[in-house]
């Protein structure tokens, strides 16, 4: 199996990542990485179209978004293992952390990127806004909306 990223420029679909199975990626990073609306690398915000299959291969297109955004309070995750960030969602501005977690693995990062309210251990329920990879700082990031009462 392998995930390979295509990116869409109006009518033309160009290769932009490879990843093989298990290689660089594990199974259930595949498919965490499949209900991310978000992808940022190399400095650069992408977002998902489509998610398709073609025979073995994990297809995901995406269309650039320009540079990713940074917030003050951001910290680099890599080869710490799997993390997720919870984010409060704003238009523009700051992002404010609400909660990170080190989890066991990609399938429990699956549960929170499939639930449109998630219950934030300690500190409640909110509605899910948008979901994202941020393979560059290497965590799992959570968009959410209002908190429900």
């Amino acid at each position: 199996m392998k995930l390979t990223y295509y990116i869409q420029r109006g009518d033309n679909y160009e290769g932009f990542l490879t990843y093989s199975v298990p290689e660089n990626l594990n199974e259930d990073e595949v498919y965490a990485r499949q209900l991310c609306e978000y992808f940022v690398v190399k400095g650069k915000e992408y977002k998902l179209l489509s998610n398709e299959m073609a025979g073995k291969e994990e297809v995901l297109v995406v269309e650039e978004k320009g540079d990713a955004r940074r917030f003050s309070d951001e910290k680099n995750y890599k080869g710490q293992g799997v993390h997720i960030e919870f984010r409060e969602y704003r238009e523009s501005g700051d992002m404010r952390l609400i909660r990170a977690m080190p989890l066991a693995t990609h399938w429990e990062v699956i549960r929170y990127l499939l639930k449109d309210v998630i219950d934030i251990p300690e500190i409640g329920q909110f509605l899910r806004d948008s979901t994202e990879i941020d393979e560059d700082r290497g965590v799992y990031v959570i968009y959410l909306g209002k908190m429900v009462l």
